[in-house]
């Protein structure tokens, strides 16, 4: 009986452990966009912005950080400067949007999970090249049919797609991974 009731307890013990395990590492869930968010790098109301949006959130800050662009998400990644303990980092999924000009307070992709479109003829929330982002690969596909432009995931964003010229929409050949991205 007392072999039964250690075989139990190590058991119970294993499945406590591996419970703790998957809640340490399930990301945050991400948050509704409201008046109050205020994107990172333009400091207005990201609402006031067509297109696709983002918010990072970060281990070191209580609030998430919000963008006016899923572009400008993608360049916190990549600046050296910007905090590097990233819980999650979440992009409007735009096969779910309503529409370009509002693209939904709720409808969050996990980024490293997205597909984006990048080079199309659609500009961002702040009128520069945007990385377009999609959760499903038809709504993507329909997209570059209709709009231009190529399907890369996260990691395969070019770094000088993001971090370069405001005017251009064309990728380059550079294909800089992003930080800490597995895909």
């Amino acid at each position: 009986m007392k072999r039964i009731a250690v075989v139990r307890a190590l058991l119970a013990l294993l499945l406590l452990t591996g419970c703790n395990e998957k809640q340490q590492s399930a990301l945050p869930l991400p948050h509704a966009m409201t008046p109050e968010a205020i994107g990172r790098y333009c400091g207005m109301n990201v609402l006031e912005h067509p297109g696709p949006k983002g918010q990072i959130l970060v281990a070191s800050l209580i609030e998430p950080v919000w963008f006016s662009s899923a572009r400008d998400a993608i360049a916190f990644t990549m600046l050296p400067d910007e905090p590097k303990d990233i819980q999650a980092i979440y992009v409007s999924d735009m096969a779910k949007a309503p529409n370009w000009d509002k693209p939904g307070a709720d409808n969050w992709v996990e980024a490293r999970k997205a597909l984006f479109v990048i080079g199309s003829r659609v500009k961002g929330g702040m009128g520069g090249a945007e990385a377009v982002p999609f959760s499903d690969r038809g709504a993507a596909e329909k997209f570059v049919a209709e709009n231009g432009g190529q399907i890369v995931g996260f990691s395969e964003v070019p770094r000088d797609y993001v971090l370069g010229s405001n005017e251009s929409s064309a990728p380059t050949d550079d294909k800089t991974a992003v930080p800490g991205s597995t895909n």
